[in-house]
């Protein structure tokens, strides 16, 4: 669907339809102001397109990767510390289940026994192996964070550079519209000095000289504000693409080390049940 403007807009706007000199000096004011419009539109895009390269926004991805990092890990040593109380939950509720109904003193005295035993015997060793799986999972991800970190520092530096070299492309266009701005004040100044009444050849032909590098200028300069903006959204999203391969990267490595460690860590969490559970006959006998 066509978004025509109204026929007045062209015909307030193009200097080539004045017919006097204060007609050509007031289409001329808009002209340099659009140029201006779009030469500041196009230069607040550059700067928004190098905006995520900057130290302090560097510094904060990695900061993100590294927060997000430590939350997963977190996670993972809770789930560790888990295992390991659930084990011991097992054994009291079946000593619980044994014990059968409160006879006061001698039960309490049974239980601190058995907790007593347990305390010596099986909760140090539940936490070490806890405390060892912990320790190796953290080595890993340690390891993991160094190489993700590592790998999006380049990618982000590969896209820096590659941005880079489009801001110095594109920036002498925006220089251009401002310098065409400045050349269409200029030409508006003479028209007002020039008086009143019908244009001068020499001033029309100027104008209308004028006028064709505004319509090119500005053709060059909006096509590649669009292009621009696609290449901005681009950037972002290659960015936050890089940051979410990185933080893969690591929590893939933590699941591969859980996996692995996984049958040792069973094993020692069945032992440690297994010896709690020969307690349980020994407090119950009162």
């Amino acid at each position: 669907m066509a978004h025509d403007l109204p026929g007045w807009v062209a015909e307030l706007t193009d200097p080539r339809r004045a017919a006097t000199l204060d007609e050509l000096a007031d289409r001329l004011v808009p002209l340099a102001e659009h140029a201006i419009d779009v030469s500041r539109r196009l230069q607040a895009l550059l700067n928004e397109l190098n905006d995520p390269f900057k130290r302090e926004a560097l510094y904060g991805r990695v900061e993100r990767l590294k927060a997000r990092a430590a939350e997963a890990l977190e996670e993972i040593t809770a789930e560790i510390t888990a295992s390991g109380e659930e084990r011991l939950q097992r054994v009291w509720s079946d000593w619980a289940e044994r014990a059968g109904p409160d006879d006061g003193a001698d039960r309490a005295d049974r239980e601190r026994e058995l907790r007593r035993k347990l305390d010596a015997a099986v909760v140090p060793a539940l936490d070490r192996q806890q405390r060892d799986v912990a320790e190796r999972v953290a080595a890993r991800t340690s390891a993991a964070m160094e190489d993700a970190t590592r790998t999006l520092l380049t990618r982000v530096e590969e896209l820096a550079k590659a941005v880079t070299d489009l801001i110095h492309d594109v920036l002498p266009l925006a220089r251009e519209g401002l310098t065409l701005a400045s050349r269409i004040s200029t030409l508006s100044s003479h028209a007002r000095q020039a008086g009143r009444g019908p244009i001068p050849e020499a001033l029309k032909e100027a104008s209308d000289e004028t006028s064709r590098a505004f319509d090119e200028a500005v053709a060059r300069l909006e096509l590649e504000w669009s292009a621009l903006g696609a290449r901005s959204a681009s950037v972002r999203a290659a960015l936050r693409g890089a940051e979410e391969s990185a933080f893969s990267h690591v929590t893939e490595e933590m699941t591969r080390c859980v996996e692995e460690l996984a049958p040792e860590h069973v094993k020692a969490l069945n032992e440690a049940e297994a010896k709690a559970r020969t307690f349980l006959d020994e407090p119950t006998k009162g």
